[in-house]
């Protein structure tokens, strides 16, 4: 009889277990990304078509899967990409943080496997001032979490996720080192470029000063025309001063990044730096997996789902089995002192019934926290597609102002020619005229230097944005 009743008990508890894994399957299903992401439009194909930027289908051709060795090949700037990637205390943290995120993940995987201690005791004791009697008790306990409702499963998942989180954001932090440090490089060598024109611009703008100077005591010129001449080049002087302020400190925050002292950088010249001759950008689906920031903030998503996972699972039955096991030489009393195994077992089933007001607040929370990482993957996505946009449409935007400011700069070379050779010869020619030609011709070089850093600066901006520097 009563084995009967234990076996109809066993079969309702085992059906409502199947019942209760059946309502529960979702809990065990793994992240899938959304389906609603618009990789179709990232990229603006006007931009694409008209530009010369290919969007070939082959992974291999995008910009953005070159190794940075490939896309700056300037001998001086691949030594400081190298030091930064060993000695920048940022990327460091990122690397630490990765560890730190195995290490969880690995407990994670260890709560799969039976808790196991042992708890050794022994002491004397005596009755009536008799003879005292040494006792002493080995037991050892083992638990082990049935984990038939998916919590540990999900808090594994969770770990697998956030540790690709951290994994992609120090690939981040290094696609952003190696961007900054070639753009630093490159202003370090623009600044030197105006510091050079200025100094030359100086010099002639010095020796007019004197020109005129001699001709004010011999009556050729006004008064006027020399304190105008000396005010502008008081003018250019402030402004030689700046440019060499504006390159200490970005040559102070490249050692910076680097991780060494301030000092002095050494460098090649603007006009060598060369940059990839084809600027495939490959399909915008790319982006989902090649860029760290956007892996980074699915990885945010996908961790947020296995959350929400766990606070479903919470509301399942916990069960837990657990037993011990010890000898002991005090079973009878001090006066037989007998020795004997200690065995038990036992299995436990917890079912939550008056706290699912805080369980359901806390799915609630979950969930929300869950679509917060969604909206922030949808953002991350069209960020970096408006990234990619901006970075192709300014590498033709300066490519054409580099090209017309250079001829600026021709014609206006020979404008100052004649200017000056009128000033000189002729009666026709005035100060102001050549005074106004020089001026221009000074903003022409400076802005053509300016064009050339521009467009290196898009450049490298455009392979961030395709997720370049990755290992």
């Amino acid at each position: 009889m009563k084995k009967s009743l234990y076996a109809a008990a066993g079969k309702i508890f085992l059906m409502s277990a199947m019942i209760t894994m059946m309502s529960s399957c979702s809990i065990y299903r793994k992240y899938h990304r959304p389906e609603d992401l618009p990789t179709d439009s990232l990229y603006r194909a006007d931009l694409v078509d008209t530009t010369g930027f290919s969007t070939a289908e082959e992974d291999t051709t995008s910009l953005g899967y070159l190794p940075w060795e490939e896309v700056f090949t300037d001998p001086d700037l691949q030594v400081l990409i190298r030091q930064g990637l060993e000695h920048n205390t940022d990327l460091q943290a990122a690397i630490l943080s990765v560890e730190q995120a195995r290490a969880q993940l690995m407990a994670s995987r260890w709560a799969y496997v039976p808790s196991i201690n042992l708890a050794p005791q022994g002491g004397l004791s005596s009755i009536d001032g008799g003879k005292a009697t040494w006792t002493y008790n080995v037991n050892g306990s083992v638990s082990w979490d049935v984990d038939l409702f998916g919590s540990l499963l999900n808090s594994k998942r969770g770990a697998q996720a956030t540790l690709l989180q951290q994994e992609a954001y120090r690939q981040a932090v290094r696609s952003q080192i190696i961007g900054t440090i070639a753009t630093s490089y490159y202003a370090l060598m623009m600044y030197d470029e105006q510091v050079a024109i200025s100094e030359e611009n100086i010099d002639i703008y010095t020796e007019q000063v004197r020109t005129m100077e001699a001709q004010l005591k011999t009556g050729r010129i006004t008064e006027n025309a020399v304190t105008q001449a000396r005010a502008n080049l008081y003018g250019l002087e402030a402004s030689y001063a700046d440019l060499k302020r504006q390159r200490q400190e970005t040559e102070n925050s490249l050692c910076s990044l680097l991780g060494q002292p301030s000092g002095t950088i050494t460098r090649g010249e603007l006009a060598k730096q060369t940059v990839p001759d084809n600027l495939t950008v490959g399909v915008p689906l790319q982006l989902l997996s090649n860029r760290p920031d956007v892996y980074q903030a699915e990885m945010a998503l996908a961790s947020a789902y296995y959350t929400t996972n766990q606070a479903r699972s919470a509301f399942y039955p916990k069960i837990t089995l657990s037993g011990s096991a010890g000898w002991t030489n005090s079973l009878g009393q001090a006066i037989v002192n007998p020795g004997g195994w200690l065995l038990s077992a036992l299995g436990q089933l917890t079912q939550p019934i008056l706290n699912n007001g805080q369980l359901r607040a806390n799915l609630r929370v979950s969930k929300a926290a869950e679509e917060i990482a969604r909206l922030n993957y949808r953002q991350a996505l069209l960020d970096a597609g408006e990234e990619v946009n901006n970075a192709i449409y300014a590498i033709e935007i300066y490519d054409t102002m580099l090209a017309k400011h250079n001829s600026q700069v021709t014609d206006l070379e020979r404008t100052v020619e004649t200017a000056d050779l009128l000033y000189r010869k002729s009666a026709s020619g005035s100060y102001l005229e050549l005074l106004t030609a020089r001026q221009s011709l000074l903003s022409a070089r400076l802005n053509m230097v300016s064009d050339q850093y521009m467009k290196l600066q898009a450049v490298v901006s455009l392979y961030r944005a395709l997720g370049g520097g990755k290992e």
